[in-house]
């Protein structure tokens, strides 16, 4: 039984996000869609350097930099 190569490659998750995805077949709703969750990731990342620059912070005022 011969295997397909396609089947090999990882698959794509529905929910996952691939920067550079053709655009051109997906609706309105759908880009809506990705936009809310690319902002919400960004809104994600933010709170992570938030979180990051208050831990230098606090690391910095511990050893007096």
């Amino acid at each position: 039984m011969a295997i397909d190569p396609e089947e090999l490659l990882p698959r794509k998750k529905a929910s996952e996000i691939v920067l550079g995805e053709d655009l051109s077949a997906m609706s309105e709703f759908e880009l809506d869609t990705r936009i809310g969750r690319l902002e919400g990731e960004i809104a994600r990342c933010r709170e992570a350097i938030t979180h990051r620059r208050a831990t230098k912070n606090a690391a910095d005022a511990f050893f007096k930099r």
